[in-house]
């Protein structure tokens, strides 16, 4: 399988949805409510979500047939193909589609190529408010805008990066001491929180902020973000050697058989090599 090609392809697929996000974030979108997760960001959606997959499909569907590759897209049904062709396509036509309502930065496009054992082998990101794209290919490197990405620190503080605000979330407590712990490992002066975008660029946020790291404890409810939400930012995260996994250090599993949630594992994304 040729990934320089698919990674190609996919890049263009995601430019694409970018530019249709692009042309619609100032104008007024009517909102849906869609079956998801606990949380209201997981079960808001619009015609422009919609329409980024439709941007998507139009590049992706011709290498599916060509390939023999699965997809799994989150504003589309999950027809199971994925545990049966050794790869598939996993795609957030538009991650962060609260943000995108709200008129705030932290949507972003997601497309990954994940193997039937949920090993990534493409990950492609677009910042369609910073016109940026990040990309990885398994055992080729990560890019940011086509040049090989070095992560540089330039904090003495730790990021702490996270959907909602550190106060408004479950267990606040427990993860302030972890991360407190964390801050007299590094010999860091304190703790600085951003927060507000979705699970996708949250994951290039720790990248570009570190020393940082986002989290989420397992829970028993429903949510906790899908498997799109980290398949491409786990594929780039495995390239620059830094920790994408469930909250336990385990390997995140990228093709889930009992659904597309990932919330009984819970995820840890960590940019802390100093």
């Amino acid at each position: 399988m040729d990934l320089s090609k698919l990674s190609n392809i996919a890049i263009k697929a995601a430019l694409a949805a970018g530019k249709v996000i692009q042309q619609n974030r100032h104008k007024a979108v009517a909102v849906e409510i869609k079956k998801g997760g606990t949380s209201i960001a997981a079960q808001v959606v619009t015609a422009v979500d919609l329409a980024c997959e439709t941007a998507i499909l139009a590049h992706l569907l011709p290498t599916c047939e060509e390939y023999n590759l699965a997809l799994l897209s989150e504003e589309t049904e999950d027809d199971n193909s994925r545990f049966e062709k050794a790869f598939f396509w996993c795609i957030d036509p538009m991650d962060g589609t609260l943000a995108f309502i709200n008129k705030r930065p932290g949507f972003s496009v997601s497309i990954a190529l994940i193997a039937k054992d949920g090993t990534p082998y493409i990950g492609v990101v677009f910042d369609p408010t910073t016109d940026t794209l990040y990309y990885a290919i398994k055992g080729k490197g990560a890019f940011k805008n086509g040049h090989p990405w070095e992560i540089k620190h330039t904090n003495d503080h730790l990021t702490y990066v996270t959907d909602r605000k550190l106060k408004d979330t479950p267990r606040a407590d427990e993860i302030e001491n972890l991360l407190n712990a964390k801050v007299g490992q590094l010999n860091l002066t304190g703790i600085k929180e951003i927060d507000g975008a979705g699970s996708v660029l949250n994951g290039i946020l720790v990248l570009e902020n570190g020393p940082a790291c986002m989290l989420k404890f397992p829970k028993k409810e429903k949510g906790g973000g899908s498997i799109w939400d980290f398949a491409a930012t786990a594929c780039i995260y495995q390239e620059l050697g830094l920790l994408a996994t469930n909250f336990e250090g385990g390997r995140l599993d990228l093709n889930r058989k009992e659904d597309t949630f990932m919330n009984q594992e819970g995820v840890f994304y960590g940019n802390l090599v100093l």
